[in-house]
């Protein structure tokens, strides 16, 4: 017996109000206002850390862009081409734009590491002004995105971006005080280099979760041998072959399994209750494909993938 049942919780953003996505929108506009404010006097007064911290806001909206994308587009009906949807829409966007970004961090970091080798002389104050007007705006988008954060991972994610955007510029002020009243000028691309260590560490984490996706790894913070073992405990299960997990997106984690009953005769579809009632709210499974076999089953013929 084969069941396919899709037994999850009705998602909380189908039908979500119109001012969540505004409010991801302002957020958008206001970290390019902060991007433009930043890099344009960062270029005036030589400041690689204003320059990276630019940068590091320019990462932040094209996250929050692909965040309003992948939310729009996650929207789709599966079709006959497409029968999973497109849900992994959003983890192909996310490797895309980790690579592009990649190349800009790459750029920042030579250039912080040269002005090492020759330290320039960094108006601290006008560098100070301006730390503090982006700190300000990257606040206000923090604000708008905190109300959001709740409504699933994409949100949470772009808030915690937002987050550190703040954080970051806070650091920027640190400096420019520094230089102001210290004269230090190795501060500024001391801080460049921070940011930029920072930014390469969060993209590194990004592709390697968007690569084992599209490899339909199991999902971070599911154990595979730990549900193998959990599928064993429940009554009447005796065996779990071909054991696969996977997502085909933040929010939809999908398992299949063949389960071994411990009778000739079992109750499957009681089997496949208790299945899904232990994966969804123990894992957050929410997509399950189980197969029960009765004992007597011998090997499967065409099973030669089976783990």
């Amino acid at each position: 017996m084969e069941h396919n049942h899709d037994h999850g919780p009705a998602r909380n953003h189908s039908h979500e109000p119109p001012a969540s996505l505004k409010n991801l929108v302002f957020a958008m506009v206001i970290n390019g206002g902060i991007v433009a404010f930043e890099m344009v006097f960062g270029l005036m007064i030589q400041s690689m850390a204003l320059i990276s911290d630019a940068v590091h806001n320019l990462s932040d909206i094209a996250a929050m862009i692909f965040t309003y994308w992948a939310e729009k587009v996650s929207h789709r009906p599966a079709n006959t081409a497409k029968t999973y949807g497109y849900h992994k829409i959003e983890f192909i966007a996310a490797f895309v734009n980790s690579i592009i970004l990649s190349v800009v961090i790459a750029f920042v970091f030579w250039e912080t590491l040269k002005r090492f080798m020759a330290p320039m002389e960094i108006p601290g104050k006008e560098m100070l002004w301006v730390a503090v007007v982006a700190f300000v705006g990257n606040g206000a988008a923090t604000l708008l995105l905190q109300k959001i954060s709740a409504r699933n991972f994409n949100m949470k994610s772009a808030w915690l971006h937002s987050l550190q955007d703040a954080l970051f510029s806070l650091g920027v002020i640190v400096g420019a005080l520094l230089i102001t009243f210290f004269g230090w000028r190795l501060v500024d691309p001391l801080i460049s280099l921070v940011i930029c260590i920072v930014i390469a560490r969060e993209i590194f984490k990004i592709v390697q979760q968007a690569v084992n996706s599209l490899l339909d790894a199991v999902p971070p913070g599911i154990n595979f041998t730990e549900v193998r073992n959990d599928l064993l405990s429940l009554k009447g299960v005796a065996e779990v072959n071909d054991l696969h997990i996977w997502q085909t997106g933040t929010d939809q984690k999908l398992l299949s399994a063949h389960l071994i009953s411990q009778e000739d005769s079992p109750d499957s579809e009681a089997m496949i209750r208790s299945v899904q009632e232990m994966l969804l709210h123990k894992y957050g499974i929410n997509h399950t494909t189980i197969q029960i076999l009765p004992l007597s089953a011998g090997e499967m013929a065409h099973c030669s993938h089976c783990n």
